[in-house]
């Protein structure tokens, strides 16, 4: 096993996890009071966790952080941001779909590293004791709750009208959550 290139790989999704973290963090400050706040509770702590198990590899193979790719993901968080805001002072109802999109293709990402590092995990011992497994199914979770949350906020943002008086939000309803 090479490593020295696994390595970039894993600083590769380590500057990803900051930047998602980040992401969702922000998502959360702006949906407080509907499902994809709540939800986005849990996605955070879990969030946290995987990166706190993918620094905890990175030690037991012996690879180093790149501080330079963690700047360049903080980075990129914050230009993702300005795309986001077509209206830089306000959010549009395009940004809460956009950014759970962002999500969910982020975690398609962690859910492979997950896979091929249970696949490196067959031959390289420093591997063997993480439970690739769980990671992976929470990964596969994860990008069910997100999937479902950012097809509702896609029904919201594209409505040709706005709803009558009275009427909830398709996010309003915890009950839509994974």
């Amino acid at each position: 096993m090479d490593v020295k290139l696994l390595g970039i790989y894993l600083n590769d999704h380590l500057a990803g996890s900051h930047t998602g973290l980040e992401l969702a963090r922000r998502a959360h400050r702006e949906n407080r009071d509907n499902a994809v706040g709540r939800y986005l509770i849990t996605f955070i702590k879990e969030l946290e966790d995987e990166r706190t198990v993918l620094q905890q590899i990175m030690r037991a193979l012996g690879v180093t952080r790149n501080e330079f790719k963690h700047l360049a993901g903080w980075v990129m968080e914050k230009v993702a941001r300005l795309k986001t805001h077509t209206h830089l002072v306000h959010r549009t109802p395009l940004t809460r779909m956009v950014e759970l999109e962002a999500l969910s293709i982020a975690v398609i990402g962690k859910r492979s590293m997950w896979t091929l590092l249970q696949r490196h995990a067959r031959v390289e011992r420093r591997l063997a004791g993480f439970d690739f497994e769980t990671l992976i199914a929470q990964a596969e979770s994860q990008h069910v709750s997100l999937d479902r949350l950012r097809l509702q906020a896609a029904e919201t943002a594209f409505m040709q009208a706005p709803l009558p008086s009275g009427v909830a939000s398709p996010l309003e309803h915890p009950e839509h959550v994974g």
